[in-house]
């Protein structure tokens, strides 16, 4: 399973809108006859790239999957069906599927009469795909917050400015992390006060060739002359103030898993208030305002006991002198608002 793990998580796979997914085709004795992974939107599933390397060796053999073979017809046919037809006498599967339209692969195979288990690495397997799997289960994309803050917690000075508060490494390191997302997301007030662009680009400040889908929140309209409405990437305009709805937008009619938040204060705030926060990336720059915007809005907190504490998973520091900024990832404590709610 390790090596299937491996296999899924092959460098260049795109983390979207498919599963990663690795496969191992085992002979009675152990042996290695086949193995494959998925490549993208588009091309053979796992299982079927690891049964066209076995060819005739497939029959027999055992099928070591990271996740659930899946069950309907979509630009494929379906890998259970392509398991019984090569004659696969048993398979072990890490995660089950999350996705209602493809799920039901297990059951195809044990009423079939084959041997089936499911459970073997199944963290690590949906750590793989982290984002996907989240918002299948959840009905709604898994929602990264970035900002950058000094260390006083200022995200502007008094007089609105706020380029730049982090390093150049830190800005470097947020275009990587911009890159493992599908979406992201401001409100009208980011787009009216920054005009960022929205894209991700290389270390020449050029974008790249796949970008993320850009949206923009709120009711007000955007002008037009403005760089996120550009032909860099696509843009969506969500007109509405609720987190959950356009959250439920974006899963539902867009096919998004995994939004990066650049809001301002504002909108991070609704976000919070809204518990659709699941993980944040904070870079604090050594940098001391005293006065200036908050890097959140109000969160409805009046005492000290009903703070919103976060779990700190890792701290590194980004650059080096003063180039340098602590990049920290935390995890909100609450559970996260979903559709089984």
């Amino acid at each position: 399973m390790r090596r299937a793990l491996a296999l899924a998580a092959s460098p260049g796979v795109p983390l979207h809108p498919n599963p990663r997914v690795g496969c191992v085709l085992l002979a009675e004795d152990g042996s290695v006859v086949g193995e494959g992974y998925h490549h993208g939107a588009g091309t053979p599933h796992a299982e079927v790239e690891a049964l066209q390397a076995a060819g005739d060796r497939a029959r027999g053999a055992t099928a070591v999957v990271t996740l659930e073979p899946c069950n309907h017809t979509g630009r494929t046919g379906p890998c259970s069906q392509a398991l019984l037809a090569a004659g696969v006498r048993r398979v072990v599967i890490a995660q089950r599927d999350p996705n209602p339209l493809a799920s039901g692969g297990m059951e195809t195979l044990l009423d079939a009469g084959l041997e089936v288990e499911a459970g073997l690495l199944a963290e690590e397997a949906e750590e793989v795909n982290r984002a996907w799997s989240f918002a299948h289960r959840h009905g709604r994309p898994f929602v990264t917050w970035k900002f950058a803050t000094t260390l006083d917690g200022r995200s502007a000075a008094a007089d609105g400015t706020s380029r730049w508060i982090s390093s150049p490494a830190a800005r470097r390191d947020t275009h990587l992390l911009r890159g493992l997302c599908d979406t992201m997301l401001v409100g009208t007030g980011t787009v009216e006060a920054d005009d960022p662009r929205l894209t991700v680009r290389d270390d020449e400040d050029q974008p790249l060739a796949n970008q993320p889908l850009r949206v923009v929140m709120g009711e007000r309209d955007v002008d037009p002359g403005r760089k996120v409405l550009d032909d860099a990437a696509e843009t969506v305009h969500l007109r509405t103030h609720d987190p959950l709805a356009a959250l439920g937008t974006l899963y539902r009619d867009h096919q998004r898993f995994h939004v990066f938040l650049e809001g301002g204060p504002t909108l991070a705030a609704a976000f919070l208030r809204a518990g659709l926060v699941d993980e944040v990336v904070a870079y604090v720059a050594p940098v001391l305002l005293g006065a200036g915007r908050s890097a959140v809005g109000d969160l409805g907190i009046g005492t000290i006991g009903d703070a919103l504490r976060l779990h700190v998973t890792d701290t590194t520091v980004v650059g080096e002198g003063a180039d340098a900024n602590v990049r920290l990832l935390l995890r909100p404590t609450a559970r996260p608002t979903t559709k089984e709610q």
